[in-house]
C-alpha cells in the first residue's frame, strides 16, 4: 500500500517509516519543512511537503493513498486548546477524503487519564474532558461508520529507546538540576512504558489490519512504579533518590509534577491477542540502565 504518514519525521514516525517499507509499503511522508523533506527521504520515503494547518495538503496526500496514519501533533503545554483545534481539523480533512473508501486510518491517542487509579484496557473510552485532544480522536472514530477502517493507538506516556527527548530526558534534566532523582509520596504509581520500535510495529500491524473502530494499546509495560524510574535514573546520575510529597510536586517538577504524579497503568492484552503483537524490545528500566539517557 501507499501509506501516507504525518509526523514522518518525528520521534515515532521516523521509527513507523522504515517499519513500513520493511513491511513492502510505499511511504509518502509529510514534511514541513526542507530539513524535516530530508530526513524522510534518508528514511527512503517520498517527502510530502505541507504542515498541519494546511488542510489541502493533507486532504491530497491522503487522497493519494491507500492509507493513511496520522502522528503529526503539537506538544506544547502552553496551547493545548490550540493544538486540538488543530488535530480536529486535520482529523476532519483527512477522514473526509477517505469516507466510503474502506480504507485504514490509523490515529494517535494516548492513555494517560484513561481510568485513572485502575488498569486501562481497550473498552475504556476517552472522557471528552479529560484532555482537549480526546474531541479529535472521538471524531476519528466515528469515521467507522463512514466507510473508513479507522483506528486509534494509544501510547504509553513513555515511548523510550535511543534519542529519546521526552519525559524520561525531561525527568533525567529536573534530576541533574536539582541534584536528586524524585519520586512522589510513596512512588507506587505507575507509568506504561513502550519501547519506541515496537511501537512502530504496532502501527505498522493497525494499518495493515485493525478493523473499523479498534483501540489499541501501545504498553509494552503495564505500569512500572514511578519509585522505580526514579531510583533507575539516580543510579545513573549518582545521585540520592527521596520522595517528594504531592503538595510539593508542583515546586519541584514544575508542570511535569501532575503528569510523573499520575497513576496510569493500561493493559494491552486485547491489543496483542487482536493483532498478534509481540512486543520485544527493551523495557523501560532496561533503557535507563543502558546509559544513554544520561549522556550530555
Amino acid at each position: 500500500m501507499r501509506i501516507f504518514v504525518t509526523g514522518a519525521s518525528g520521534w515515532i514516525g521516523s521509527a513507523v517509516i522504515p517499519e513500513l517499507l520493511s513491511a513492502g509499503h510505499h511511504v509518502l511522508g509529510l514534511a514541513r519543512s526542507d530539513a524535516a523533506a530530508e530526513s524522510v527521504a534518508r528514511l527512503g520515503a517520498e517527502a510530502h511537503r505541507g504542515d498541519l494547518g494546511d488542510l489541502d495538503s493533507l486532504r491530497a496526500g491522503a487522497a493519494a493513498a491507500d492509507g493513511v496514519i496520522h502522528l503529526g501533533y503539537s506538544h506544547d503545554f502552553t496551547q493545548m486548546e490550540a493544538a486540538a483545534r488543530t488535530d480536529l481539523a486535520v482529523i476532519d480533512a483527512i477522514g473526509t477524503a477517505l469516507e466510503g473508501t474502506e480504507r485504514p486510518f490509523v490515529v494517535a491517542a494516548g492513555v494517560l487519564g484513561l481510568a485513572p487509579g485502575r488498569v486501562a484496557t481497550e473498552q475504556d473510552v476517552p472522557d471528552p474532558a479529560g484532555h482537549p485532544r480526546n474531541a479529535g480522536v472521538r471524531t476519528a472514530m466515528g469515521y467507522a461508520t463512514r466507510g473508513v477502517r479507522v483506528s486509534s493507538v494509544r501510547f504509553a506516556p513513555t515511548v523510550h529507546g535511543p534519542g529519546d527527548h521526552g519525559f524520561i530526558a525531561i525527568l533525567v534534566g529536573i534530576a541533574r538540576e536539582k541534584g536528586v532523582s524524585a519520586y512522589i509520596d510513596d512512588g507506587g504509581n505507575r507509568w506504561p512504558a513502550v519501547h519506541r520500535l515496537d511501537a512502530a510495529n504496532l502501527v505498522r500491524l493497525a494499518v495493515d489490519a485493525a478493523p473499523a473502530g479498534a483501540a489499541l494499546h501501545a504498553t509494552a509495560e503495564e505500569g512500572v512504579p514511578t519509585r522505580e524510574i526514579a531510583e533507575a535514573i539516580g543510579r545513573g546520575l549518582g545521585l540520592p533518590v527521596v520522595s517528594i510529597p504531592a503538595e510539593q510536586a508542583g515546586e519541584h517538577f514544575g508542570w511535569m509534577g501532575r503528569i510523573f504524579g499520575g497513576d496510569a497503568a493500561a493493559s494491552s492484552s486485547a491489543t496483542q491477542r487482536l493483532l498478534g503483537w509481540n512486543p520485544t524490545h527493551p523495557g523501560l528500566i532496561a533503557d535507563l540502565e543502558a546509559g544513554y539517557y544520561f549522556k550530555k
